[in-house]
């Protein structure tokens, strides 16, 4: 049995139980929430906890409800029981006491509307992303690399150690990434299975599995790629309305995430789409049918999942400790890109990434371009895959993968 590894998002959380009364974690089937719940102090003391995955509880919150709310209580897979929301916000009324809900799911409770409107003005909304490599590491003692460069830009210091493929392949899923699964190909394979067969079907009605299936498949494929609907639904052979249902549910599941554009510059060539990525590398890789990322085999996708492992970690970093924070993308048409922008404030940075442990000048086109159309950017960084950090202009950096993700 694996030691529990503290998560980086604990202190928020408890930050959020001693002000809310209702605190809400949401996030991707399997990323360690009941883990988190049972193992942080300060979220279990003093809390019951059920689960809707048992019957006989899911049967008595339909039942009465009521009488699961009596005492502070941890309510886990919740958005199975919607009914159970409407006798939460009663209780809330009543009697508005920090910390005596704590609500849990695989769905993106804040996108289903009945909740989000139920809960409205009582809830806050957190999300358990795949663990990080400091998680990983055991070292979320210390202050993020990334967070005090948000803050203050400024050369590491000490070797970094580059991300490995073994590291993207396996991904953040606890059962994955900490070698709990004998083998992790064939824990996929039930893993998406169970995901299709049963969390699809609770949250909508999904009448033909195995064009979903092949929908969620081309979607990994195009992990670290601008969306375009049409185009995915042609290639899975459904039409737009449906495709992008199936996207929505995919989101609403926490499988991928969208990202937006960064639109505040002076270019008229900008891509509005979103950009689409897979919320863990290795579940991504599965389903794309990637079994090795070495250099040389699929540099297309070795590239996009290097940024899809890159993207899950920044992500969770910013919902820990920076959750003011926006995560973009910016694309002009057929000219340059830069795979991550980040907001603080007035405050602009861009990052590139880059899986290959040397870099060129040609890798910085898009930082430079960037740099030029954006006066608010304090720094545009090359994230790549090597040891060596430098500064190559006032703006600009190039900083190793692995130290960006200490």
């Amino acid at each position: 049995m694996t030691d529990y590894l503290p998560r980086e998002i604990a202190p928020r959380l408890t930050r959020a139980l001693r002000q809310l009364p209702v605190v809400v974690l949401s996030g991707l089937r399997q990323s360690g929430k009941s883990t988190l719940l049972a193992n942080e102090p300060a979220l279990a003391r003093g809390h019951d906890y059920r689960t809707l995955d048992d019957f006989a509880t899911l049967a008595a919150a339909r039942a009465n409800p009521e009488s699961l709310l009596a005492h502070p209580v941890i309510l886990d897979e919740v958005q199975r029981c919607p009914e159970l929301l409407v006798a939460i916000k009663r209780s809330v009324d009543e009697r508005r006491q920090p910390g005596h809900f704590i609500l849990s799911g695989s769905a993106n409770l804040a996108l289903l509307g009945h909740v989000s409107e139920t809960l409205a003005g009582r809830a806050g909304y957190y999300t358990l992303h795949p663990m990080t490599r400091r998680e990983l590491l055991k070292t979320t003692g210390d202050r993020p690399f990334l967070v005090k460069f948000l803050s203050s830009p400024a050369l590491p210091s000490g070797k970094a150690r580059p991300v490995s493929e073994p590291e993207v392949l396996t991904g953040g899923l606890p059962p994955a990434c900490l070698g709990r699964a004998a083998d992790v190909t064939e824990w996929f394979r039930a893993y998406v299975q169970t995901y299709v067969e049963r969390d699809v079907r609770q949250l909508s009605q999904v009448t033909d599995l195995v064009a979903f299936r092949t929908l969620a498949q081309l979607a990994a494929l195009r992990t670290g790629q601008v969306l375009v609907t049409s185009t995915l639904a042609r290639d899975a052979k459904l039409n737009a309305v449906t495709a992008a249902r199936y996207l929505a549910l995919l989101e609403a599941s926490f499988l991928i995430r969208r990202l937006p554009p960064f639109l505040k510059n002076r270019s008229s060539r900008l891509v509005k789409s979103p950009k689409l990525h897979f919320a863990d590398s290795g579940l991504a890789a599965h389903l794309a049918g990637i079994t090795t990322i070495e250099p040389g085999h699929d540099d297309l996708l070795r590239g996009a999942l290097f940024e899809t492992y890159f993207g899950q970690n920044l992500a969770a970093l910013l919902e820990a400790h920076l959750p003011d924070a926006q995560l973009a993308y910016w694309h002009e048409q057929g000219r340059y890109e830069v795979d991550f922008v980040i907001e603080v404030g007035r405050r602009v940075f861009a990052i590139e990434v880059k899986a290959a442990t040397r870099w060129g000048e040609s890798d910085l086109s898009g930082l430079r371009a960037f740099l030029d159309r954006t006066p608010a950017c304090v720094a545009a960084v090359l994230a790549y895959n090597g040891r060596e950090t430098a500064r190559l202009a006032d703006r600009l950096w190039t900083i190793p993968m692995g130290q960006l993700l200490e």
